[in-house]
Formats: structure tokens, C-alpha cells, sequence
């Protein structure tokens, strides 16, 4: 279980994602979100960087490897999803949107239980309803 501390490290950091992009890119001055995001995503690629260096790995020894192919695909998705996103927050209060996007979470469960035939649970499958009910609930004004 030496994922968890991680996962909560990025639950808590992420949490602050939405509303910090949210004063950024709203009232007077606003920066546009597009530009938004190229700020916070070269702060990304290098501190990212910064990580590989350190941890001494030999990067570009996997621009070749079989499955550089579907990171190449998650980081379009993810390029689309973050610009979607910091849009819409741009656009819209952080309470609605953030629970929106945070759907990921329970539409990725599906993706791994569809394509990559993870098991499927009842308590999963509540689980995932409960995720949409509490969207719902939280996003409907």
C-alpha cells in the first residue's frame, strides 16, 4: 500500500488546482486559460525534468519502446482534457465545474473494467452511481 501516501499527496495538491486556476483566469485582470495552462504546464514539464535528472533515468531511451504509442495518446487526452478544463473554469464557478471533471475518475473505473477487464464489483458499480448522484447533486444549481 505505498501508493496511498502518494494518491492523498496528489488528492491534496490537486484540490488546489480548480480554485487556483480559477482566480487566474477570472474577474479583472484574468489571464486567457489557454495561456493559463501553458504557464502551469511548463512548471510541469520542468520540474518533471528536474525528476528524471535526478532520479538518473535514461528518458530518451523510451522514444522507441512498443508503449510510447499509448503515453503519446494519454498525453493528447490529456492536453484536451486540461485545456477543456481550465476553460471551463474560466467560464464557470469552481463547485460545478471541478465535480464535473472530477467524473474522470469514475469514467476511467469503467474504461479499466470495459477494455482492460479489471474486475466488477457491486460495490464498484455503487460505487460509480454514487459518484454520479454526488456530481449531480453538487453541480445542479
Amino acid at each position: 500500500m505505498n501508493y496511498l501516501p502518494w494518491a492523498l499527496l496528489a488528492l491534496g495538491a490537486y484540490a488546489f488546482v480548480a480554485p487556483l486556476m480559477s482566480v487566474a483566469t477570472t474577474g479583472t485582470p484574468k489571464i486567457p486559460s489557454n495561456v493559463a495552462a501553458l504557464i502551469a504546464n511548463t512548471v510541469l514539464v520542468v520540474v518533471t525534468a528536474g525528476v528524471v535528472v535526478y532520479n538518473d533515468a535514461d528518458a530518451l531511451s523510451y522514444v522507441t519502446h512498443p508503449k510510447t504509442k499509448f503515453v503519446l495518446a494519454a498525453g493528447l487526452c490529456l492536453t484536451v482534457g486540461i485545456l477543456s478544463y481550465y476553460r471551463a473554469l474560466s467560464m464557470g464557478p469552481v463547485s460545478v465545474v471541478a465535480p464535473i471533471f472530477g467524473m474522470f475518475l469514475a469514467l476511467s473505473s469503467l474504461v479499466g473494467i470495459v477494455f482492460l477487464n479489471e474486475s466488477f464489483t457491486a460495490r464498484k458499480g455503487l460505487g460509480i452511481a454514487l459518484a454520479v448522484v454526488a456530481v449531480y447533486l453538487v453541480s445542479v444549481e
